[in-house]
C-alpha cells in the first residue's frame, strides 16, 4: 500500500487535515496532485494528509493509491466517509453519485469538495446547497471544483474587473472547444449517458464557462436562449460491457442520450450580453477555452492554450498607440504566484488543482465560506437547466418560404 505523501520540515508539525477521495481516474489524479503538492509550495495552516482513496475495483484502486500516494484504499465510499482519519471528502465521481455522497459526507460531519457540475439536476443541487448551508452552521464547509477560477491569469482578470479597469461591461464571449468525440467509433462511455452525466458538452464544458463568466463578471446570468445538437446518436458499447440480465458480454451499439454541442446567448443581471459555445466536435481543438470581456473603458481576453498570459486593451489610451497588450502573469504579486518560481517561469493545468487545495485548506482553517460554494454550483445548475429548456423549445425550425 502506498504511503501518504507528507510535506517535510515545519509543515509536518501542523494539525493534519485527513483527505478521503472518491474516484481515482482523470479528475482523481488531478486532485491527488493538488493535495500532494499544496503543502510543499504554500505555507498552509493545516497539513493535508492523503488518508484514503475509494473506487469500486479493488485492484485498480489499490494501484491508484500506490501511484498517487494515498495511505489506504477502500471499495465502498460509505466506509471511506466513516473513517476517523478522514476530515474532508473529495468527490471525483460521475455526476449521478455527487448528491448521495456529498449529503452523506455532510451528515457525517465531514467537509466536502465536489467536482463540477454540482449535480445532475436542479433538485439535487438544491438539496446539496441546503445541506451545505446547514453544515456551515456546524463548522463544515462545502466547495465545488471549478478549477479554472484558479488559473492566475483568470484570477488577475477578476481583480481587474472588480477594480473597474474595464468600466461597465457590455459583452462577454466564451468558447470551450474539444474534439474527442469526432470519431463515430468512440465508445459509449458514461459521459454520453444522461443518467450518469446529466448532460453532455453542456455539463462537461458549459458548466466551466458559465461559472467562469459569472465569476469574472461578478454577477449571475439572468436569462438564456439556446440550441443543442447530438451529431452521432448511436455508438459502440464499450469493450467488456455486459447484459444487465445475464451478465454476459454484449456487443452492438447504444443510444447517446446527451448533447454533443451547445450554443446559447445570455444576459447578465446588469444587462451585459454574452455568448457561449461548448462542443466536443471541434475537429483539431483539444482543450480550447477562450473568454473575452468588453467594457466601456477596456477589454480583457484569456486563452487556456496560453494560460500564463492575459491580454488587456486600455480603451482610455490615445488611439495612435492603443491596442491589446500581453500581460505575462508570472509576477510574485499576481494571484497565487508568490509561492512559485521566478518571473517568466510559467505554470500549467495541474497547478489549478494545487491552488484549489490551497484555498480550501485556508477556508477550513479559518472557518470561512469557500468559493465557489454549493450555492454557486446551484446557480450554475440553474443556468444549465435553463439552457436545456430553451434548447427543447427551439429544437424545431421550419424555414419560411420566400
Amino acid at each position: 500500500m502506498g504511503q501518504p505523501q507528507q510535506p517535510e520540515g515545519a509543515e509536518g508539525g501542523k494539525p493534519p487535515l485527513g483527505i478521503g477521495m472518491v474516484g481515482y481516474a482523470f479528475m482523481g489524479a488531478a486532485h491527488s496532485q493538488g493535495w500532494r503538492t499544496a503543502g510543499r509550495v504554500f505555507d498552509l495552516p493545516l497539513r493535508p494528509v492523503l488518508a484514503a482513496v475509494c473506487g469500486r475495483d479493488g485492484a485498480a484502486v489499490r494501484a491508484a493509491a500506490d501511484r498517487h500516494g494515498w495511505a489506504a484504499a477502500e471499495t465502498d465510499w460509505r466506509a471511506l466517509i466513516a473513517r476517523d482519519d478522514v476530515d474532508l471528502v473529495d468527490i471525483c465521481t460521475p455526476g449521478d453519485s455527487h448528491a448521495e455522497i456529498a449529503l452523506a459526507a455532510l451528515a457525517a460531519g465531514k467537509h466536502v469538495l465536489c467536482e463540477k457540475p454540482l449535480a445532475n439536476s436542479v433538485a439535487e443541487a438544491q438539496e446539496m446547497a441546503r445541506a451545505a448551508e446547514a453544515a456551515q452552521e456546524r463548522g463544515q464547509l462545502a466547495m465545488v471544483g471549478f478549477n479554472y477560477r484558479r488559473v492566475p491569469a483568470t484570477a488577475l482578470a477578476r481583480r481587474m474587473v472588480a477594480e473597474g479597469r474595464l468600466g461597465t461591461l457590455r459583452h462577454v464571449r466564451v468558447t470551450y472547444l474539444q474534439d474527442w468525440l469526432v470519431d463515430p467509433g468512440f465508445p459509449l462511455t458514461w459521459r454520453l449517458r444522461k443518467e450518469s452525466a446529466g448532460s453532455g458538452s453542456l455539463g462537461d464544458l458549459g458548466a466551466h464557462i458559465v461559472d467562469l463568466a459569472q465569476f469574472l463578471v461578478g454577477e449571475p446570468l439572468a436569462g438564456v436562449s439556446a440550441l443543442t445538437e447530438t451529431f452521432v446518436r448511436e455508438r459502440p458499447l464499450p469493450a467488456g460491457a455486459t447484459s444487465g440480465l445475464s451478465g454476459a458480454p454484449t456487443a452492438g451499439t447504444g443510444q447517446v442520450t446527451v448533447d454533443d454541442a451547445a450554443l446559447f446567448t445570455g444576459r447578465f443581471a446588469s444587462g451585459a450580453l454574452a455568448s457561449f459555445e461548448a462542443t466536443r466536435y471541434a475537429t483539431g481543438r483539444k482543450n480550447a477555452l477562450r473568454i473575452e470581456l468588453n467594457g466601456e473603458h477596456g477589454s480583457l481576453a484569456f486563452d487556456l492554450e496560453r494560460l500564463n498570459e492575459l491580454h488587456y486593451h486600455d480603451g482610455t489610451e490615445p488611439g495612435t498607440h492603443a491596442g491589446f497588450r500581453r500581460i505575462l502573469v508570472t509576477e510574485p504579486d499576481h494571484p497565487y504566484l508568490d509561492a512559485w518560481w521566478p518571473p517568466g517561469h510559467g505554470l500549467g493545468y495541474e497547478h489549478t488543482f494545487v491552488h484549489q487545495a490551497r484555498d480550501l485548506v485556508h477556508a477550513v482553517a479559518e472557518g470561512s465560506r469557500p468559493e465557489p460554494s454549493f450555492a454557486d454550483g446551484l446557480q450554475v445548475q440553474r443556468v444549465l437547466a435553463a439552457v436545456e429548456e430553451s434548447a427543447e423549445k427551439n429544437s424545431v425550425y421550419t424555414p419560411v418560404a420566400v
